[in-house]
């Protein structure tokens, strides 16, 4: 009997092969597919989870909730940005040694060092003994309580509304009562209330605990923003109600970085505003209510020390007027996973690429590289215009020493000292506000461009000559020591 059934040979079984790998391998491209459609579903379901939930709240925080640790326990993110405000660029650091009484192994270069002529303005003044570079939020309150112009010099208390976080303070000095707290404070000396200043400037300092709202903290902005608005128009403007989420991103940081002095025998922080935001506008304020800092030990000129004008600087600027705000360039946006956050790291834009790039090409289309050279262009122009005009007046100082005991009469003096306080303060307004010329570069050239002719007509006072110009000298508050 004959076998009939077909053998199979290889080159029949070579097409089953392949038609069960081209089976397997579907089964498998389509399993790796489901799981890969599914993982991303999966993590656009938690990104939009992420967006929605911007925070998980673990801690319960109240207007008494002081340290930004615990605030940091919500916001993750914005607290390490703050932490890593700690950070310094090694140029403008020096190292020291730590002592019981200063436990910092690093600290700002000293400014006085790297320009002697800032000696010669503020001769006479804390400021001549000691003025560094600026170093981050985090170091606001040590390096203060560390700087000779507290250690060798009485300062009031007001000093801290800059470099403190003061609803603690004032809480604890007022009892409850934010208001006497503040009154108390600013009259104080520093060496007492410091001791109840735990934290430089915090979470708890520019946002409301409940609602994460910006707002501001700081009475002297408060009183200060209202003069302002009255001198336009607008009465009894409440800053916490009435300001824009836009202006109120400029408003949190100008509680601070502005212009001001103690007015009066309480020592009341007070800023200069009821005209407007100009230094023009601050001058004239000082000269009607008779302000001076301090009577310049070489001169006799009874002088006015600026402070940090950054926001009514930025003010006069293209930014400000394209609605560009203090954060939108010091603390941008960037993203934390699906969630859009504000850096806390605060500092120039210029730092690095990454912030060149957060900041600046959110609106300009160019390049990083672009970006940093056109701000090295307004740094560069900056500086060749501000030694002209220090030079100029350091000149004048000189001057009105030697004049003073070689005869030279003395209402030519007092002209020459009314010059010098003119441009003494413009000068000192523009070295002390900290972008270089950045924030309003065409202001910043004019002003620098007055302290120079105020100057040289300082000069033409003391030989007598005194030529047709615009230029008008301050008026100097009468002699008080």
């Amino acid at each position: 009997m004959s076998d009939n059934t077909p053998k199979t040979t290889g080159a029949q079984s070579a097409p089953r092969r392949r038609r069960r790998f081209l089976l397997l391998a579907f089964l498998v491209g389509g399993a790796v597919v489901t799981f890969a459609v599914a993982a991303l579903l999966v993590n656009i379901i938690e990104r939009r989870a992420e967006d929605q939930n911007t925070f998980a709240k673990v801690a319960e925080l109240t207007d008494q909730t002081y340290d930004s640790a615990v605030w940091g326990q919500n916001f993750r993110p914005e607290y390490e940005g703050w932490k890593a405000t700690e950070q310094m660029e090694p140029r403008d650091q020096t190292s020291r040694a730590a002592t019981p009484e200063d436990p910092r192994t690093t600290v700002a270069q000293q400014k006085l060092e790297k320009d002697p002529r800032l000696v010669t303005m503020w001769q006479g003044y804390a400021f001549a003994i000691d003025y560094r570079e600026p170093r981050g939020h985090a170091y606001m309150l040590l390096d203060q309580r560390h700087t000779k112009r507290v250690l060798e010099r009485e300062q009031p208390g007001a000093c801290l509304n800059c470099h403190a976080s003061l609803p603690e303070v004032v809480d604890t000095l007022g009892k409850g009562d934010p208001a006497a707290g503040w009154a108390a404070m600013n009259k104080m000396p520093y060496k007492e209330v410091t001791k109840l200043a735990k934290h430089p400037v915090g979470c708890i300092d520019c946002h409301e605990p409940k609602t994460m709202a910006l707002r501001v903290s700081r009475p002297a902005f408060i009183q200060g923003i209202r003069e302002l608005k009255a001198s336009q128009g607008v009465e009894n403007y409440d800053v916490n109600t009435q300001a824009t989420f836009k202006e109120m991103r400029n408003f949190v940081c100008a509680q601070c970085h502005v212009e001001y002095y103690f007015k009066g025998e309480e020592k009341t922080l007070t800023f200069p505003w009821d005209r407007g935001l100009t230094v023009d506008n601050a001058l004239a304020y000082y000269d009607e209510v008779g302000w001076k800092d301090f009577t310049h030990k070489l001169t006799g000129s009874r002088v006015v020390k600026a402070q940090h004008p950054d926001y009514e600087t930025y003010e006069q600027g293209v930014h400000a007027k394209a609605g560009v705000t203090c954060a939108d360039c010091h603390m941008s946006y960037k993203r934390e996973g699906a969630m859009k956050i504000t850096d806390h790291q605060v500092r120039s834009p210029m730092t690095s690429d990454v912030t060149i790039n957060q900041s600046c090409l959110t609106c300009h289309n160019t390049t990083e590289a672009d970006m940093r050279d056109r701000v090295e262009t307004i740094h560069d122009r900056y500086e060749a215009a501000k030694n002209v005009s220090f030079d100029a007046l350091t000149a004048l100082i000189g001057d009105i020493e030697k004049a003073q005991t070689s005869g030279v009469a003395e209402d030519r003096l007092e002209k020459a000292r009314s010059y010098q306080r003119k441009a003494q303060f413009f000068v000192d307004y523009v070295v002390s506000e900290n972008s270089r010329g950045f924030h309003a570069p065409q202001y910043t050239l004019r002003v620098l461009n007055d302290a120079t002719d105020a100057s040289r007509l300082g000069q033409l006072a003391l030989l007598g000559v005194e030529p047709k110009t615009t230029t008008r000298p301050a008026l100097q508050p009468p002699m008080t020591d």
